[in-house]
């Protein structure tokens, strides 16, 4: 496509005219997004030391004849964006026409591109020659030169000296390392949101990120560890957000693998990388209780949406995106990677060692349905009066009996929600609870939700009901006490955070009842047998509702080694 017109001044104005490229990073983001927009399958960075001594982008798209490269270092020179045409719905992720510009006039930018008929141009703009000035933005006036150059199809773009006439700016910049840590998860987020692209990044002349454009199980290899992409699933399905369909693709950690920030949840919008807080809470709630506390997930999830539907003009950054119906198309994004984690069998084997210590680890990966990890099981023992022996195969399973007691009584109450009645114990006397006014009032209006979860009350006079039956699921019977969690949690849902306060009362509801240490004993093979039936028969079987494993694996050939036996 050329480089057919100039932005109106209507539309400069409304895209931030006079953006100024602030750090390293934003120049990668900006060439990247060139690269991308250009149909490359290979785009390469290298860099030296922090970035302002010399960025090199090459790529190999569609390149551009000499006379848009002469043009395409003009400000607001864009073959992306009509004169009138409108930022919002654009499919690009470049259209202002002001990256190269910009870029020039802070740097010595070198263009060489050609779109692979056999000629190609080189154009060298440099904003560090005195003929420049000190000034920054559009009076700055540096000079350009064209002339032939000879490259296979593509572009190259090499960046040198940046910020050389702008002292104060590289001052404002952190140390080296922090700048490249900043472009390196920078690459690494157009790795994982663009998996089908190769991406590779060298730092002073040493390779430190390689994808090879296949899919993304392989980038995510790329960007992370062996372990990390063995312990990991990928998703590609399309949910309903507002009668517009959402596609949420990506690449999730298993909950076994975590991080203590939020750094390593990673979205992205049609391929762009966004910072935006609501998506990247949909993919965390999409975890649920399945991680640990304090525990943050692994996730690289891209959003496809019609590109009217979003709007990258919220900053000239360009990484945050405004998304219409955003409440609905973050619900969707929570939907989708909560199936996708429902639907994975997160059952792992230990890896063999020498010492019990490492090996004894939480299940959490293997192939295989959700209940195959115990439908050949052999209970075999009981140890501590907690945890139940059990024999699968090659392996000896240790089971947390509380927390997998949970995790069925967590699953029976939320089925509560979709219509299948909990078990319920009746309350002989009935219990007399005296409520506040909200607490009456909170009574009065979640009065089906309670008899869902099988509370059944009725008035007894001023703020006082009667509670005659309490949840019993798996035939233990909570305490009156819950009542007043209850009414709490579905008072806190009120005021929008329905799903969280939700599961923060059933996952106590749970727990109240649940088989604890000093149970277990009296539990006889039949009862032991029933509970291993019912936690294989749970969606999510591997962490009870508070993110803790339910059960732990140690191989065969663990003992053999231990023991110094073959097998």
């Amino acid at each position: 496509m050329s480089v057919s017109s100039l932005i109106s001044r209507m539309n400069v104005d409304r895209i931030a005219a006079g953006e100024v490229v602030t750090r390293p990073a934003r120049v990668v983001g900006e060439l990247v997004d060139n690269a991308l927009d250009a149909g490359a399958s290979r785009v390469e960075i290298a860099v030296d030391g922090d970035g302002t001594d010399r960025i090199r982008v090459a790529d190999d798209g569609r390149g551009m004849a000499r006379a848009d490269a002469a043009r395409a270092v003009e400000r607001h020179a864009t073959s992306k964006l009509a004169p009138d045409g409108d930022p919002v719905g654009v499919d690009s992720l470049g259209f202002r026409g002001e990256a190269l510009a910009a870029i020039a006039e802070a740097a010595r930018l070198e263009l060489v591109t050609s779109p692979g008929d056999g000629v190609g141009t080189r154009v060298v703009v440099d904003g560090t020659a005195p003929t420049a000035g000190e000034a920054e933005g559009p009076d700055a006036t540096p000079s350009v030169e064209v002339e032939p150059a000879g490259r296979a199809r593509g572009t190259t773009v090499v960046v040198e000296e940046l910020f050389a006439t702008r002292p104060a700016r590289r001052e404002s910049l952190a140390g080296a390392s922090a700048e490249f840590a900043r472009i390196s998860s920078l690459v690494a987020d157009y790795a994982l949101a663009n998996p089908s692209v190769a991406f590779s990044l060298d730092h002073d002349g040493s390779a430190t990120l390689s994808t090879p454009g296949t899919d993304r199980t392989d980038a995510l290899l790329g960007v992370y560890d062996r372990d990390t992409t063995s312990r990991s699933t990928t998703v590609d399905a399309s949910a309903d957000a507002g009668g517009t369909s959402v596609g949420v693709s990506g690449a999730l950690a298993y909950p076994s693998v975590t991080r203590s920030t939020r750094d390593h949840v990673r979205v992205s919008v049609n391929g762009r990388p966004v910072r935006n807080d609501r998506l990247a809470a949909a993919v965390r709630e999409g975890y649920g209780r399945l991680l640990p506390d304090g525990r943050e997930p692994v996730a690289a999830v891209d959003v496809s949406l019609p590109p009217a539907r979003v709007d990258p003009n919220v900053h000239p950054a360009k990484r945050e995106v405004g998304l219409r119906d955003a409440d609905a198309v973050a619900d969707a994004v929570a939907s989708v990677v909560g199936d996708a984690l429902t639907g994975a069998d997160l059952r792992r084997a230990a890896d063999v060692a020498t010492d019990l210590d490492s090996a004894l680890e939480p299940v959490g990966e293997g192939d295989g349905s959700r209940s195959s990890a115990f439908a050949d099981a052999e209970p075999i023992g009981v140890f501590r009066d907690l945890y139940v022996l059990v024999e699968s195969g090659d392996e000896l399973l240790v089971i947390d009996g509380h927390a997998a007691h949970e995790r069925v009584n967590y699953e029976r109450l939320a089925r509560a929600f979709d219509g299948d009645p909990v078990p319920t114990a009746p309350l002989d006397p009935p219990a007399t609870v005296s409520l506040s006014t909200d607490e009456a009032a909170a009574a009065r209006a979640h009065a089906d939700d309670l008899a869902a979860l099988g509370f059944e009350t009725e008035p007894f006079g001023g703020g006082t009901r009667r509670l005659r039956t309490v949840p019993a699921p798996f035939g233990r019977a909570a305490d009156a006490d819950a009542f007043r969690d209850a009414l709490a949690a579905l008072s806190a849902a009120d005021s929008g955070t329905a799903r969280d306060a939700r599961d923060d009362l059933l996952a106590d509801l749970a727990c109240h009842p649940s088989l604890k240490r000093g149970d277990f004993d009296a539990l006889g093979d039949g009862d032991l047998r029933s509970l291993l039936d019912r936690l294989g028969e749970c969606d999510r079987p591997y962490a009870c509702p508070h993110g803790r494993p339910t059960v732990l694996s140690v191989d065969a050939a663990t003992f053999a080694a231990g023991f110094g036996r073959e097998r």
